[in-house]
């Protein structure tokens, strides 16, 4: 395996913040949250989800085992990076592209209404394949719009997912076996998380509220990002990741942070930086109330309570599977910024101080960068400790 530098070359993006990349980022710099009240998802109990409510592209392959909302989504954001991902195939050859794609739900959504009629009636729909909920299925699918022929699987490791796609394909291209990977998250709303969700008493019924004294649960969401990720120095570079599996509990965070400071700490590492070095942290921020405290502690440990940071969950809701490919890709386009459009993606909460929390120095609309951001850090902590930092840098 060799150390060659990777890099997050093209962004297709979408969620309740923004069709494209360019929308969400529009959004962001305009402070505008876009949650959705809806009971759709929880019968009798409305409740803010990251919804995305536009146009969707329609499935273009005839096995209905590829129609789902959740492939749907990939498409759109596919489709955002047609040149470049068009380009890298004919440059690298099919065989040589593979596709690593997070997911928590893949096509769960329709099953559950194939399974609700199945009860109902006692008939399954002609159109019901359980193949539309496997795991693998969004990135089988892309792997089959795109015609390639590398691997093609999904990761699945709850809110880590999307992350750990973009880590996984670093390897992929540093073993030698993929010369460009198209990789990210894709998560999209069913009743399983959402009540699942609530039955872990994890729900807020208002807009979340990281590291908030009042903060009271998560918002559930729905998004996909995909990365074009090559060897060729473009886009940002994915400068540095660090992994691990506490294993603490199965769905508590470990409250020492110990599992947090280790993938802190094994990024900058992995990307030769000091702490002092980091301009911004996307941090994991969900507004429950154990996470935000275990990741406060950890962030005061290993950055002070100096360096920029901000849970930029009330935009978007926590996507799940594709929260660490959309976070990731806020980063991207926080370090893409220029002068005339920079984004440094602002703290929405209630700015009520938890004083059982180390102070970190959450970014308010007044706060400025005095020259252009140089290195971001993603955070993903995941159920089971299952945990991921991920390290970009500003090609130099």
């Amino acid at each position: 395996m060799t150390a060659e530098k990777c890099y997050l070359n093209t962004l297709g993006m979408l969620c309740s913040a923004g069709d494209t990349a360019a929308s969400v980022k529009n959004n962001l710099m305009a402070k505008e949250a876009k949650l959705t009240i809806t009971d759709n998802y929880s019968a009798g109990r409305p409740l803010p989800l990251g919804m995305y409510n536009g146009e969707l592209p329609p499935i273009p392959l005839p096995d209905n085992k590829w129609y789902s909302r959740n492939n749907q989504f990939a498409l759109a954001a596919l489709r955002q990076m047609d040149v470049d991902v068009s380009a890298a195939i004919q440059h690298f050859g099919p065989h040589r592209v593979g596709v690593v794609i997070g997911t928590s739900t893949s096509g769960i959504a329709e099953c559950e209404s194939s399974i609700k009629q199945w009860i109902q009636t006692g008939n399954l729909p002609p159109d019901y394949n359980y193949s539309q909920q496997e795991m693998g299925a969004t990135a089988q699918f892309i792997a089959q719009i795109l015609d390639v022929r590398g691997p093609a699987y999904g990761i699945s490791t709850a809110c880590s997912s999307g992350a750990k796609a973009l880590a996984t394909a670093r390897r992929l291209i540093r073993a030698g076996i993929c010369d460009a990977v198209i990789a990210g998250g894709v998560d999209t709303l069913c009743h399983l998380t959402v009540q699942g969700f609530s039955s872990l008493e994890a729900v807020s019924e208002n807009r979340c509220n990281p590291f908030s004294k009042n903060r009271d649960g998560i918002n559930i969401g729905e998004g996909a990002a995909l990365f074009l990720i090559t060897t060729e120095a473009s886009g940002i570079e994915l400068t540095g990741v660090g992994e691990g599996s506490d294993a603490h509990h199965i769905s508590a965070p470990d409250p020492t942070g110990a599992g947090a400071i280790r993938c802190m700490t094994a990024a900058l590492k992995d990307g030769s930086i000091s702490a002092a070095e980091v301009d911004y942290i996307n941090l994991h921020g969900t507004a429950t109330a154990l996470n935000d405290q275990m990741e406060s502690i950890a962030i005061s440990q290993v950055f002070g309570e100096h360096t920029l940071c901000s849970s930029t969950k009330p935009f978007t809701g926590h996507t799940l599977g594709a929260a660490g490919a959309v976070e990731a890709g806020i980063c991207w386009l926080t370090l893409n910024s220029t002068k005339t459009d920079s984004l440094l993606p602002i703290h929405l909460w209630d700015g009520v101080k938890d004083p059982e929390l180390p102070p970190l120095n959450l970014i308010t609309p007044k706060t400025k960068l005095t020259a252009p951001p140089q290195y971001a850090l993603s955070n993903s902590f995941a159920f089971g400790g299952n945990n991921i930092s991920l390290l970009l840098g500003r090609i130099q």
